[in-house]
């Protein structure tokens, strides 16, 4: 499967519209999510469209086992694009939160991307080529009161994918993370933020993996796809007192109904 893409969290959202951008660049794909159906469904849409081979994988990447088995099944095949794009929020003062649900989503959201990266970028460092997307958030630039995890799991995508792009330049690997803001996708309804002023509107998701794959593909290290936000987030907010940000992003969190 020459230039094969190895997507996560394809089912829907995002995942699913980097998958269907990677096959209209004829590209072949490894597409995972947990849900079997979607994902077979996804598969027989992109092969009528597209003369390219897509296989599946269901599993739940946020097991302890997750990663590795992902790995085990696509061993023998050259990835060249790893797109970590699984993950999950969830709304709620901390201390009010299930622990257990604040520390699955850990594991899918760091400790998942973490191994997986790690199995398949030591297989691209071998070949001397391959490039990394890790999906973050414009979250990864403040603290999130309300989504107190989920910002600091995106926190550790961001700073975790700039590391990595400097050890792995000189072996012929970009990284780069894509930090987008509200997307319109099921993320809001399971993180139970609708109501929140985050989801008063929000970008598309093809136009999301589309700047994300295109920011990959010219070896950029961080990718917003909102200017405004770019800006605000680059050259307002880092002067703010942390306070000031605190307060603000907490307002932008909480339920008006």
């Amino acid at each position: 499967m020459p230039n094969t893409a190895l997507v996560t969290g394809a089912s829907s959202g995002i995942g699913r519209e980097f998958a269907r951008y990677h096959a209209e660049k004829g590209g072949d794909l490894i597409i995972t999510a947990r849900r079997a159906a979607e994902l077979e469904a996804l598969k027989s849409e992109i092969e009528a469209d597209h003369d390219v081979k897509v296989q599946t994988i269901a599993l739940d990447l946020g097991s302890p086992e997750g990663a590795q088995e992902l790995y085990d099944q696509t061993k023998g095949q050259e990835i060249s694009i790893l797109i970590n794009n699984a993950g999950f929020g969830g709304h709620g003062a901390f201390t009010d939160r299930e622990l257990a649900t604040d520390l699955a989503m850990i594991d899918l959201n760091v400790k998942a991307l973490v191994t997986l990266t790690h199995l398949v970028a030591r297989d691209m460092a071998k070949r001397g080529s391959g490039k990394i997307l890790n999906v973050s958030s414009t979250a990864s630039y403040m603290p999130g009161p309300l989504q107190a995890t989920y910002f600091a799991t995106k926190a550790f995508v961001s700073s975790f994918s700039q590391a990595l792009a400097g050890e792995l330049k000189e072996k012929g690997i970009t990284v780069t993370a894509l930090e987008p803001g509200y997307v319109e996708t099921e993320f809001a309804a399971r993180a139970d933020l609708d109501g929140t002023d985050l989801t008063k509107s929000g970008a598309t998701p093809r136009s999301v993996a589309k700047y994300g794959y295109d920011a990959m593909r010219r070896g950029e290290l961080r990718a917003i796809n909102d200017g405004r936000l770019r800006f605000m987030l680059n050259w307002i907010v880092p002067w703010l007192p942390r306070w000031t940000v605190l307060k603000m992003v907490r307002r932008m969190q909480e339920k008006s109904v």
